[in-house]
Parts: C-alpha cells; structure tokens; sequence
C-alpha cells in the first residue's frame, strides 16, 4: 500500500533494572493524502509510537516486536545508513519541543539549507531562495531566515523548525503536537497548511495531539491510545458521533462546553498506568465508570460495534452505545466557547491598611537595543513591551492573549524581574519590585512563579525529578528538612497525577505534557503548605 503501515509494534526500554514497555501490540496504517490522529493523554505512548518509527528511540529503548513498513520498505530491517537517507526526506517528523530540535549555533537559513542539501541536492543560492519560500509558507518574514532560535518567539521556532522538516518533501509527515507553542490565529494558518500539502502532494500526515478540536479538524481516521495501546479507532465522523470506548467518552466529557460556564469542570480521575505497570485486564479498569468484574480478569479484545469501528472493550461485544450519541453526533459540542463569559468578581487584598490589586502594573516598557558597526553603537531600539498596564486581583485569572512575538512573554519575565524593564512600575501585594534586590528579592520570588513555555528547557536533564522539586524548596523553603522536602515532593506529584516513583527518573523519561506538569509543581505552591 502506498503510505505508512504499523503492525503489532511493541517497544521495550531497559532503564536500570527495570524494563518499560511503553508501547505494547500497536497497528495502523497512515494512507497516501490521507491524516490519521493519534489521540491520547500525556504518557499513552504516542510519541514513543512515532520515535519507534522515526528509528530514535531513546538509549536503552529498541523495538521487540512488530514491523513498519513505507510503501515497500521494511523501516526496521533498512541499515541505519539506509535509514538516513529516508528520515528527514520522504518520512520526517516536526517535534513536539522546538528548542531541543533546533541547533542554537545555526542560523534558521543555515538549518533550513542542511536539509535542502541533504535530501533535494539544493545549495547556494538556490537553497536560499527556496528556504526563503519555505520560511514565507510557514508564516514567517525572510528576515527570520538570519536569526538564531534564540532570537524567536516560542511559536516562531516551531514555525522554523517545520520549514526545516518540510524542505526534504516527505511523503509522510510525522507531526508530533505541531502547533502546541502556537497561538489560535497561526495554529488555523499551519493546520491550514499542512492540509493544502496533503491534497497538493498526497502525503500521509500521523498528527499526535490532545486536542480534540485539532484532531476534529484534521483528521480522516482517529486511534485513541492509552497505557500503550490502541483503544478505539474510526473515522472521525464516527468517533466524534458516538464514541464506543469508556475511555474516548470521558476525554468528551471533561471538555469545558459555553453551556457549562461558571461550572466546575468534570475530570477524569486517576492516571494513565506507567509503562512499568504489570497488566491483568483491562488497562482503564481503574478509572473506567462503567467497569465490571470481567474486566479485571480478562483483556478485552478489538470489536466491531458499527462497521469500520473498533473498541478493545468487553462492552463493546454487543455493540456498546455511546451516552454521548443523539443520532447525528450532536450530543458531542466541541465548540470553542463563544458565549459571554460573567463578570467575574472583584477579589482585592487588604495590604497595610489599604485595599490594593495582588498584582498592578503600571506602563511597563522593555526595549532592547538595537547595535551595529564596529564598535556596536545603539542605532535604535525594539519595543518589545511599550507602555502595558494592567491588574490582576485575588482568587483572579487574567488572560494575556496575542499573535506569537507580540511581546507577551517579555512582559511575564519583566514583570517577574527575571529581565530588567525599561520602565514603568510593578508592584505585588502593595510592594514595589523596582526597590528590591539581592536577599529581599530572593525571598520575594517565593511568591510571585512563572510556568515557562517549553517544559524541557525548564529542567535541568542532569538532574532527576527528585532533586528538582527538592531544590526548589531548598531555596524558597529552607526551614524544611530532606524528610519533609521529600514528602512534600511526593505529594506534588501526585497531585499532578505523576506516580511517586517519578523522582528517581530523569525529563527526558517523561513526555512533553508529563515534563510540562513536573515544572509546574517544581516552580510553585510551596507557600501553599502543600
């Protein structure tokens, strides 16, 4: 068959003495002009799924199991010299991480050409002018082609880095949470793009995503995964218009709808299962809301309750209805929320007295230099923040909202002093920021935490989990003994749905929305008494 087909896929990481198997019996098959997504919470297995077939598994990882094939290549049984010469051209794959994936010394026009040289025979100028139309595709200005991916915008190194993927045009492109760094208006403009080069090229897309508008969007056929293995799989009419498997209608479920504002969200209890986990029945059993003793017992197998629709669930034997389904799909509103949303309440805080915002800014500039010449004179100077003000009061969430590169990120870290403002004032619980250093602003930024965009570059890979959160609370909360550090660190995990023996593991062992769960725990609520 043309395109990309996976058969019974099990993959194995020896990690000390244990022995992981995050991915355990998956098939699919990904056609020419065709997307399939690959739904799922963090830690299903879906981008340890695309790292088996991209053949970069991560040291002590290998594939046990199963076969992958490209139109006629057999992907696990090509040389690694082979491999070269069809990874990055006629299968590629834009990652999830664009930080990790782009090289810091190398301009964006320089990573662009190495691919354009390696797989189309581009070079020069030549490769110039075609990285440029590459770069304009993708939604960036040629003036981009000149920086480095420390000078971009988290949504513009991912926009980088699959220009970069797609200079060696691939028959099938591997695309794992493509447009997480990207906001609303880009993501529509590259899911937008990546379906024109389907339809113009007929190329198989395998679209990894959580969410579910993304995958309605995009996708002809959907297999949701959990604890590594596929649960349900159908076309996307099907599944987004009765969903057969337990685990497929509460990730419906716990969807915010505009009906539902004001209220609280529903949730699915639990957590996905570790890729260590030793099975006996079924794999959801433990969160499922409808389970029963069979399902402890005996592992469901792969059933057909509608044609072309399969479900690995005991109910689903007797054509297992969905209580999401009206006949027409209309029971599942994935509408985006366009109802007017309440005034929410004023919560201020009682500060010396007075009745103050937690959080006021007033005319907040960043400017950055810009210097050329010899002797590098400032000529001028980027405004990436000009004059912002605004509050945020007690119990409250602000939204800040804009176009990737605007400036919002410049405006958290000036806010948090982590880069010095221009100008303007901050002031948190009625105490200027501007005032305060060494000790006295090492105690107050124990109060005020950022959550960073990209997890990885968050957490230092040397260190393992442990010792992360516990140097956080070392510094912010140094009253507390190893024994209390390590039990609250315990507990922060957990709550964030992460099991206890995560501490002893490094962030690379972890999925993005994993790694992204671990740095917000390690940066915040340590005065919370957690």
């Amino acid at each position: 068959m043309k395109g990309l087909r996976l058969d019974n896929l099990r993959v194995e990481i020896v990690a000390g003495q244990r022995t992981l198997v995050p991915v355990d019996g998956v098939s699919f098959a990904v056609g020419a002009d065709e997307c399939v997504a690959l739904l799922g919470e963090s830690g299903c297995g879906k981008s340890m799924t695309a790292l088996a077939l991209m053949r970069l598994l991560p040291e002590g990882g290998r594939v046990t199991a199963g076969s992958a094939r490209f139109e006629d290549v057999d992907l696990f049984g090509l040389s690694e010299a082979a491999m070269g010469e069809v990874r990055g051209g006629r299968l590629a794959m834009i990652f999830q991480e664009p930080q990790t994936s782009l090289n810091p010394v190398m301009t964006v026009a320089e990573q662009i050409a190495e691919a354009l040289a390696a797989h189309r025979n581009l070079n020069g100028a030549a490769a110039r002018v075609e990285a440029g139309r590459l770069i304009e595709a993708v939604g960036l200005t040629p003036d981009k082609l000149d920086t480095y991916p420390f000078q971009l915008s988290g949504g513009q190194r991912q926009r980088a880095l699959i220009a970069m993927m797609l200079a060696g045009e691939p028959e099938v492109l591997i695309a794992d949470e493509p447009t997480t760094a990207l906001d609303v208006t880009v993501q529509a403009q590259i899911l937008a793009l990546l379906k024109d080069l389907q339809r113009q090229r007929g190329m198989g897309l395998l679209l990894i995503t959580h969410d579910l508008d993304v995958a309605r969007d995009m996708a002809d056929r959907v297999a949701v995964m959990y604890a590594g293995q596929i649960v349900e799989w159908a076309s996307r009419d099907a599944l987004y218009g009765a969903p057969a498997h337990p685990y497929t209608q509460k990730l419906f479920a716990v969807l915010p709808r505009p009906e539902r504002r004001g209220e609280r969200l529903d949730s699915l209890p639990g957590r996905v299962p570790g890729p260590d986990a030793a099975f006996v029945g079924c794999r959801f059993a433990d969160r499922c809301p409808v389970v029963f003793e069979r399902c402890r017992s005996e592992v469901p197998a792969f059933h057909e309750p509608r044609p072309g629709h399969f479900a690995r669930c005991h109910l689903a034997e007797n054509g297992f209805t969905s209580p999401f389904a009206d006949g027409g799909g209309g029971g599942i509103s994935l509408a985006r929320g366009l109802a007017t949303p309440p005034n929410p309440p004023q919560r201020l805080v009682t500060v010396g007295g007075a009745v103050d915002p937690m959080l006021d800014v007033r005319e907040l500039a960043v400017h950055f230099p810009i210097r050329k010449g010899l002797f590098k004179r400032t000529v001028g100077q980027v405004k990436a923040v000009d004059g912002v003000s605004l509050t945020v009061n007690a119990g409250e969430t602000l939204a800040l909202v804009g176009e990737s590169g605007c400036g919002k990120t410049t405006l958290a870290r000036a806010v948090l002093r982590l880069i010095e403002p221009t100008g303007g004032s901050v002031r948190l619980l009625g105490e200027g920021l501007a005032a305060l250093s060494g000790e006295s602003l090492r105690r107050k930024r124990a109060e005020m935490q950022i959550v960073f965009q990209d997890p990885f570059a968050s957490l230092n890979p040397r260190m393992k989990i442990g010792a992360i959160l516990e140097e956080g609370m070392a510094a912010l909360l140094p009253e507390l003994d190893v024994a209390e550090r390590r039990r609250r660190g315990a507990e922060l995990l957990d709550q964030v749905g992460l099991p206890i023996d995560a501490t002893g593991r490094y962030p690379h062992e972890f999925s993005g929305g994993q790694r992204q769960r671990v740095a917000m725990r390690a940066l915040w609520r340590f005065r919370l008494g957690c």
